[in-house]
């Protein structure tokens, strides 16, 4: 079954050999055979022995986000390579789909946090698009194991070929691998192979990575919520604990969660229609005034459980918890959202949106005491304790005398040791879009792992850099030509948001792409389906950047306008830095 959106071809490549089933060509020997030759890719050895060679039936998938559900047949094939010179072991997987199905497409997929593939959660992506989908282990040791296990030899010795691997060569050799295999196990010829890429989070930044080192690749790329600026990012996520290290108050999770709903509440309607849903996020920043939620009781009852906190996830037992909100909270939460200044008011780095939760700044209850605590968030304390003092680590045991001047050189720190492998902003993407490449950049408005605030930055950056001398309308539209950039309403990190279930989700976004890429159907807006909550099914239209939705004729009709005032909120001058921070 396919998703009804999508109007696929009568006929795959000419060709291939239409008598051909799944099982005729989903055996070791068809593999084997159609592994990328020995010279193929100068300084990698494949090796045929290793492969290993599955055929799914009647696959299904439902209740995604990144894709419709969907009942599919497959052949999951991995095999692994070496870098010659090197004692090492890569492994890929790729899943190609019957040739009947194939539409003479190939996918390339990422991964969150410190890993660099999502398993086999994003290769339905590629099969229900008739593409061959490719994740790669990156030499790490398994598909299972992060690069953050493989980053240390020992304490101070940095593996760097795992980080060279992380930080970009490993999708490329994904792509360049994945798209030879599948031009011979399908016996393309010469015919036309359409490359694609799909990810978030660390996925997003994985996309980047290529688009912006390698312009022939893919000749279209979807990049959501993308931890680019790696080392900003990852000391943003202990900004919050530092604040409230710094205020000295550490608030219970539910009177933070109180403070969101009531900013929710209060913003929701800002947009033109009422539906628990702040598609308006700067018009919330420019009106709401956080401290009216002081002295608003809450409740919230005796919990047990794990958390999820972007790409990063922990447990919680937390006791009953009831107040009202205090002006402690409420300085924190202000803090928090004005993003980090040092000590001497200079700003270093942006955060998040009003309406976002406070996901960060979650502490934790101390039974002994009965009192709430600090909790070192896990992102942000790995990245300084592994990558920064390279101590074979995952945590931080304090943040004493730890200032905001403190998280300042840690950026900068982090930004010069990897800015040529990890920070992935190179603004001039001249190459790809001479190649012809699109890209479709999206980011959660209500994101509380990486501020959207942070993809603004890069795609005005890009903007200003590829299109200078040209008004700020005029180098949008040509940049639109091929990169376009959509801030989802109401959207949680890569998701819907279940504190604001009625907000849409661009759940077909790469077919989006290959009709833009395949068919010249360039997308003004974006498609949106609410995913959950009490309008679950409904459709909506996605702005593009820099136009805001506003809800006209009582909420009944969408209109993407232009608000300078709102435009504006977005834009921060890092000052606290002399280099210019892309």
């Amino acid at each position: 079954m396919r998703p009804a959106s999508w109007a696929f071809a009568a006929t795959a490549s000419a060709a291939i050999a239409h008598a051909a089933t799944l099982d005729d060509v989903c055996t070791a020997s068809y593999v084997q055979a159609s592994l990328p030759a020995g010279d193929f890719y100068q300084g990698i050895t494949v090796d045929p022995s290793s492969v290993v060679v599955s055929a799914v039936s009647n696959a299904s998938v439902s209740g995604q986000t990144w894709f419709p559900d969907a009942t599919f047949d497959y052949c999951d094939v991995t095999f692994a390579y070496s870098h010659d010179g090197r004692d090492d072991q890569v492994h890929v997987r790729y899943w190609l789909p019957a040739p009947d199905e194939f539409q003479n497409r190939y996918l390339s997929t990422g991964g969150g946090g410190y890993a660099i593939n999502s398993g086999t959660g994003s290769l339905p992506g590629g099969i229900i698009y008739g593409a061959v989908a490719g994740a790669t282990d990156g030499g790490f040791g398994s598909f299972d194991t992060s690069s953050d296990a493989a980053f240390l030899l020992q304490n101070g010795t940095v593996n760097w070929q795992s980080l060279f691997m992380f930080g970009y060569e490993a999708i490329h050799e994904l792509s360049t691998l994945g798209k030879e295999f599948t031009r011979r196990f399908f016996n393309m010829s010469d015919t036309k192979l359409y490359a694609y890429y799909q990810g978030c989070s660390e996925g997003g930044r994985d996309g980047w990575s290529q688009v912006q080192r390698f312009a022939d690749e893919w000749d279209g790329a979807v990049t959501g919520a993308p931890a680019f600026r790696f080392s900003f990012q990852q000391v943003q996520h202990l900004y919050s604990n530092v604040v409230e290290h710094t205020l000295g108050y550490y608030p219970p999770p539910c009177e933070l969660e109180k403070i969101v709903n009531e900013t929710i509440a209060a913003c929701d309607p800002l947009d033109g229609r009422t539906d628990g849903v702040v598609a308006r996020s700067d018009l919330c920043k420019l009106h709401f005034n956080t401290s009216s939620v002081i002295g608003k009781p809450y409740y919230c009852a005796a919990s047990t459980g794990s958390t999820v906190i972007g790409p990063f996830a922990g447990s919680t037992s937390n006791p009953e918890q009831n107040g009202t909100v205090t002006a402690k909270a409420v300085e924190v939460a202000d803090k928090i959202i004005e993003g980090l200044h040092d000590l001497q008011g200079r700003r270093v780095y942006l955060s998040y949106q009003p309406a976002a939760s406070f996901g960060d700044a979650r502490t934790q209850y101390d039974k002994e005491t009965g009192s709430w605590e600090l909790s070192i968030n896990s992102g942000g304390g790995e990245f300084v304790s592994r990558y920064l003092n390279l101590v074979n680590s995952s945590t931080l045991d304090s943040l004493d005398n730890v200032t905001y001047d403190t998280l300042k050189h840690w950026i900068y720190q982090g930004w010069q040791r990897y800015e040529d492998t990890l920070h992935t902003t190179w603004p001039d993407l001249t190459p790809f879009q001479s190649a012809g490449g699109k890209v479709l950049h999206i980011h959660g408005e209500s994101d509380s792992s990486i501020p959207p605030a942070s993809s603004v930055r890069y795609y005005e950056s890009v903007r200003s850099v590829m299109y200078p001398g040209q008004s700020y309308n005029e180098s949008n539209a040509v940049l639109q030509d091929w990169y376009r950039l959509f801030l989802i309403p109401g959207a949680e990190h890569c998701g819907s948001n279940s504190l604001q279930p009625n907000g849409p989700f661009p759940q077909t976004t790469l077919e989006t792409l290959i009709n833009w890429v395949e068919k010249g159907v360039t997308p003004t807006t974006l498609n949106g389906t609410v995913l959950s909550g009490p309008n679950a099914g409904e459709t909506q239209q996605i702005c593009a950047w820099p136009l805001r939705p506003y809800w006209k004729n009582n909420g009944t009709e969408l209109e993407c306008q232009y608000d300078q005032a709102s435009i504006d909120t977005w834009h921060y001058n890092f000052d606290a830095f002399k280099m210019p921070v892309y």
